[in-house]
């Protein structure tokens, strides 16, 4: 039987699926890889910066003083190292073009041996820029015990800087210039744990140091805190510090820095974290003290009138923090729950406006106030046995129904189809899907640092993605509602194989829809592990368990059911399904980019938020939805048009 024009012409469309399937699995697979390839060498440079200036701002003070040379082979390093700083930063773009003067001034210093304090001032500047382009580093959970510690450094540092690291060991005379006097106050007070921790990672060119490869990154880490510490003491009456500091900012920036731009942190309490550094690592994974901290940072930021970069960090204290522990506060008190979250949102807007001093302190008072009352309900005791089950069986059925209805939609088209043989190609992406956001967890906790802000971003992609081919499946399968254009479809396709391009878009599709789930919902059991005790473990197992046994009935329901359904009742059926979960998707899709500050929030009159069809009241997300509709519509409108021709 010869073709309708019509069958053919859709025949020949979906088959413009095919290289877009390809070009989708190729983004996919490469597209993470090459930008982290390249952002890591791009941070590389940045970190040899940032070394080489704090080294000359430590070490400048050694080689000039009052206007003379005290140390030529000093002072040779100097300049050379200065000279690098300008080469490195000679990238042609505005920002580094910007750090490229501060490095010409920096050169201009040194070569007319100005004064320490000049040179040093510059130098923090650089440092300060080029911090605030950084990622934040993958930073160890604890440092090895003390004696570990200093067993390290005999064997490795102290035949150079000697046993009490005073730069004296067997081998320092023979060196030029002379090892590191980690005991000296001045050079302490404005060397930062990074620079050690880089000295040590990488060595230091043109001296004797060399670079230990062979150690481990907590032992670098702990080796860094150690040398950091020896020129401090603390004191016995010293417990805790008066006001937290994010273990980020800690590392990156000297003593001398914080005491001058870390508010309510006194001068005895630096060097008191710095000579015993365990009360640093108290408490610095807690959702809420991370949420506190970067709060805090975000107010000393607006302060200074770094105001985007005030705003990265409110959009931090949400994602790295705030979100994480949403499910178990949801258990507690859901009207807290969303004011601060509310609040929260408020808080990007009146950070990125120079002239809101005023609402910042009072918003930023009261969102502190309801974040303590927070901790307090979650810390006063562990969470009950009923919300830790409570809250584990939300975030499984929250996170993996879209998924579920997605995956299923799928198989069931394809038995009915009678293309049993392509299951292969739903199985392969959903699989692929979970083992990569285990994956992308385990780099996340090792190897690289995902924010927040970038895994919300790949969640709305992905969903976006997601979004529009359901889209694209729902009005294929309604254009098979009318028997004579299943019969002939059936006609073209029952005896052959499909397309290798249209089998891959399905396993793409398979892909995006389990994926954008995975990566986030490890988080959110992670968080809540930390909030039961030991023995509260099986509850958490338990709600887990509940879980996949309550997708497993509505899986096993909705399969059986549209199997028995006529077939054109069916394609009916699944069409409206696909595009419920499309609108779905595109409202989560732009929820999650609004939550990493990628697109704009624009309040819509009134509250229209229904969370389970991702509905948010918010302009951008209800027009995107509105999108969806209206797309599917005007299909409709034009198939039933063509269909009274």
């Amino acid at each position: 039987m010869p073709f309708s024009p019509k069958v053919k012409q859709e025949n020949q469309y979906y088959n413009y699926l095919k290289p877009l399937a390809y070009l989708v699995l190729l983004v996919s697979a490469f597209f993470s890889k090459f930008c982290i390839a390249s952002n890591l060498e791009e941070f590389s440079q940045h970190r040899q910066i940032i070394q080489l200036a704090e080294y000359v701002g430590v070490d400048y003070e050694s080689a000039i003083k009052d206007g003379q040379v005290i140390n030529d082979d000093e002072y040779q390093e100097m300049l050379e190292f200065s000279k690098l700083i300008v080469e490195k930063t000679s990238i042609n773009n505005n920002y580094m073009r910007s750090l490229n003067e501060k490095a010409l001034d920096l050169q201009t210093a040194i070569s007319t041996k100005q004064n320490a304090d000049i040179v040093r001032k510059i130098t923090s500047e650089l440092r300060t820029s080029l911090l605030a382009m950084m990622p934040e580093l993958p930073l160890p959970k604890r440092l090895l015990s003390k004696e570990a510690t200093f067993s390290l450094f005999e064997n490795n540092c102290a035949s150079c800087h000697g046993i009490s690291g005073q730069g004296n060991g067997v081998l320092a005379s023979g060196l030029e210039p002379a090892p590191t006097d980690f005991t000296d106050m001045t050079r302490a007070e404005n060397r930062s744990l990074l620079g050690l921790f880089d000295a040590i990672s990488n060595g230091l060119d043109d001296t004797a140091m060399p670079a230990f490869t062979q150690l481990k990154e907590q032992q670098k880490w702990s080796l860094a805190f150690y040398v950091g510490g020896l020129a401090f003491q603390s004191s016995s009456e010293f417990t805790k510090p008066s006001q937290s500091i994010s273990l980020q900012n800690w590392i990156n920036y000297s003593p001398l820095k914080l005491s001058t731009d870390t508010d309510g942190l006194t001068k005895n309490e630096i060097e008191g974290l710095r000579a015993d550094p365990k009360l640093l690592f108290i408490n610095q994974s807690s959702p809420l003290a991370i949420t506190k901290t970067q709060l805090a940072s975000a107010s000393i930021a607006y302060k200074n009138e770094e105001y985007e970069k005030a705003k990265t960090l409110a959009v931090s204290a949400y994602l790295d923090g705030f979100e994480l522990i949403e499910n178990s506060l949801d258990a507690r008190d859901k009207d807290l729950r969303k004011s601060i979250e509310g609040n929260l949102i408020k808080l990007r807007q009146v950070l990125s406006n120079a002239q809101q001093v005023d609402q910042l302190e009072s918003l930023m008072e009261i969102t502190v106030r309801q974040l303590q009352d927070a901790e307090a309900l979650l810390t006063d005791a562990t969470l009950s046995n009923e919300a830790l089950f409570t809250a584990s069986l939300v975030i499984l059925l929250r996170e993996g129904l879209e998924a579920l209805l997605v995956v299923l939609a799928l198989i069931t088209v394809l038995i009915r189809t009678k293309r049993q043989d392509a299951l292969k190609y739903v199985h392969f992406g959903w699989l692929c899907a979970l083992f990569a956001g285990f994956a992308t967890w385990a780099v996340a906790q090792s190897m690289i640092n995902i924010s927040g802000a970038s895994r919300e971003v790949m969640e709305g992609i992905a969903a976006m993605l997601a979004a529009v081919m359901l889209l694209y499946v729902g009005i294929w399968m309604h254009s098979k509602t009318n028997a004579e254009h299943w019969q002939a479809y059936i006609q073209k396709h029952i005896n052959s194989q499909l397309e290798a391009g249209t089998l891959w878009g399905i396993a793409v599709l398979s892909f995006f829809a389990v994926y954008r789930e995975v990566f986030e919902t490890v988080l959110f059991y992670q968080s809540l592990v930390t909030q039961a005790s030991t023995t509260q473990y099986s509850f958490v197992i338990g709600g887990f368990l509940f879980g996949v046994a309550v997708l497993s009935v509505l899986a096993w329901g909705m399969f059986r059911y549209s199997i028995k359904l006529p077939i054109a009742r069916f394609f009916s059926t699944t069409t409206y399904l696909l595009l419920v979960l499309s609108f779905i998707l595109m409202g989560k899709a732009i929820s999650a980019l609004q939550e990493a500050a990628i697109i704009g929030i624009t309040p819509f009159p009134i509250d229209v938020e229904v969370t389970w069809l991702g509905i948010g009241s918010t302009w951008q997300g209800i027009t995107a939805q509105m999108t969806i509709l209206i797309l599917f519509s005007l299909y409709m409108y034009r198939s039933r048009n063509r269909n009274a021709k």
